[in-house]
C-alpha cells in the first residue's frame, strides 16, 4: 500500500524543530509493507494545509499526519482533514476522561480548549495517548485511510508502536522483513559493484545505505510471515557473506560499539584505551553501550608527551626519536595501557586531526591505531584520513575511532 507522510507545524518549516518524525515513520512503515511515496511538511496554515491534504489523498492510499492535534487555535489538522473527507466529528467521552485524568495526574487545571482534543471522527479507531493529552485515530473510507498522530516525537512514537501499527497491519496482506548487514572497510560504490547482480533482485531486495565510514546493506523479503521471509533471505545472506565476509562486522546490531561490547562480554575479556587525537571519543562510544562497565576497564586521554611518559610510562627516548605521532608510540600506548589496567586488549590512538599541525612528512589525517594482546603482542594500523577539506577534524577523529573498533572486532571474531 502507498502512503504519504504529512508533518504539520510552522516550527518545522522554520527549522526551529528537527523533523525526526518523518525519519522514524518511513523506516517503520517499510517494515510492515507500507510504501512511503511522498513526504510533505506544511505550516499551520488552513489554506495550505487543505491543499496539501487534497494532494496527498489524490496520490496515496494512506495519509499519515503528525502534529496539529493540540488544544490551541492553530492546531487545525484534525478539523481540516475531517472537513475535507466529510467525516462527522463527535465528542468521545472516554478520550475526554483520559485528558482530565492526565491533568489531574500532573496537578494542573485543564482548560476548556482541551475539550476539542476529544472530538474524533465517528466510527474511527481511537489511539489512546498514554503519555500526553491528544488522542490519535485511524479511519478508512472509500479505499482511503487517514491516520492522525500527535507531533511531539515521544508521543508519536509511543502511539504508533502501541496502537497505529496494529491498525495498519490489518490493512496489508503481507509484511516486509529485513536483515541489516553492517560493513566497514569498503566504500558504497565498491559494494554496489561487487553485489550488482543481487541489487537487481525484486524479492528479496538488497539495498546499500552509506553513513560516515560505514555501509549498511538492507536485505528485505516480502512475505506473509517471518518464517517464509527468512527462507527467501537465507541464500542471499549467505552469498553476501561469501563476497563481503571480511568487511562484515555484524548483522542486526545498531553500531560497532555495540558489537565490541557484545564480543567482549561473550569472551569475558576486558578492554582499555589510551587516546590522543581522538580526545576520548572511542572511550565515549564504548561506554555509551549499556553493560560496558562489565568489559571496559579504563580510558586515558594522553594528549601531551608528559602524560604519555609519566602516566603511560612511554620512554622519553621513543617520544623524542619517533615523535608522538608514530607507529612506535601507538604500539607503546596500546601496550602500556593494557599492562597498567591488566586488561586483555589495549588500544592506542595517536595522530594529527588538524586543521593545523601537519607537515609534509606527517600530514593532517595521519593516524596510527595500535592494538595489544598478551597472546599476539602489538600491531599497528596506519591511516591517511584527510579528504582535503578545511573542516574535517571531527571526521578524522570519527574514522580513527571506527578503525580502532574494527581492529578490536577482528581480534575477537
Amino acid at each position: 500500500m502507498t502512503c504519504e507522510i504529512v508533518c504539520v507545524g510552522t516550527e518545522l518549516l522554520l527549522g526551529n524543530t528537527l523533523n525526526t518524525n518523518t525519519h522514524y515513520l518511513a523506516g517503520n512503515l517499510s517494515e510492515i509493507g507500507v510504501e512511503v511515496i511522498y513526504q510533505t511538511v506544511v505550516g499551520d496554515n488552513p489554506i495550505r494545509l487543505t491543499s496539501v491534504l487534497e494532494t496527498a489523498f489524490s496520490r496515496a492510499e494512506i495519509v499519515i499526519t503528525t502534529g496539529g492535534l493540540g488544544p490551541t487555535c492553530d492546531d487545525l489538522t484534525k478539523e481540516i482533514a475531517c472537513k475535507l473527507l466529510n467525516f462527522q466529528m463527535i465528542l468521545d467521552e472516554n478520550s475526554l476522561k483520559a485528558i482530565k485524568a492526565f491533568y489531574k495526574k500532573i496537578d494542573k487545571e485543564m482548560t476548556d480548549s482541551n475539550i476539542k482534543q476529544a472530538y474524533l471522527p465517528k466510527g474511527c479507531s481511537i489511539f489512546k495517548n498514554d503519555v500526553g493529552t491528544a488522542p490519535g485515530f485511524g479511519i478508512t473510507e472509500n479505499n482511503k485511510t487517514l491516520i492522525m498522530l500527535p507531533g511531539p516525537p515521544f508521543e508519536m512514537k509511543y502511539m504508533f508502536e502501541n496502537y497505529a501499527i496494529q491498525f495498519l497491519n490489518k490493512l496489508t496482506n503481507y509484511s516486509l522483513f529485513s536483515d541489516y548487514i553492517k560493513i566497514f572497510g569498503i566504500g558504497e560504490s565498491k559494494v554496489d559493484v561487487v553485489l550488482s547482480d543481487l541489487m537487481k533482485l525484486s524479492n528479496p531486495t538488497v539495498a546499500p545505505y552509506a553513513k560516515e565510514g560505514e555501509v549498511m546493506l538492507r536485505v528485505t523479503a516480502k512475505a506473509l510471515d517471518k518464517e517464509s521471509a527468512d527462507k527467501l533471505k537465507e541464500p542471499i545472506l549467505k552469498e553476501i557473506n561469501t563476497i563481503l565476509g571480511q568487511y562484515i562486522y555484524g548483522i542486526n546490531i545498531d553500531s560497532m560499539e555495540e558489537q565490541v561490547v557484545n564480543l567482549l562480554k561473550k569472551q569475558n575479556k576486558k578492554l582499555s584505551i589510551a587516546e590522543s587525537c581522538t580526545g576520548g571519543l572511542l572511550s565515549k562510544k564504548i561506554t555509551s553501550i549499556s553493560g560496558s562497565s562489565d568489559v571496559f576497564e579504563c580510558g586515558i586521554c594522553s594528549y601531551s608527551n608528559r602524560i604519555k611518559n609519566e602516566i603511560l610510562g612511554i620512554d622519553k627516548d621513543i617520544l623524542e626519536k619517533y615523535g608522538a605521532v608514530s607507529e612506535q608510540v601507538a604500539k607503546e600506548m596500546a601496550t602500556q595501557i593494557c599492562k597498567i589496567s591488566k586488561s586483555d586488549i589495549g588500544i592506542g590512538i595517536t595522530g594529527i586531526a588538524g586543521p593545523t599541525g601537519g607537515t609534509d612528512i606527517k600530514p593532517v589525517g595521519l593516524v596510527y591505531v595500535g592494538i595489544y594482546t598478551k597472546a599476539k603482542g602489538a600491531s599497528v594500523r596506519k591511516l591517511y584520513l584527510s579528504r582535503g577539506y578545511a573542516k574535517e577534524r571531527d571526521y578524522i577523529r570519527e574514522l580513527s575511532s571506527l578503525n580502532a573498533m574494527d581492529m578490536i572486532i577482528k581480534e575477537l571474531i
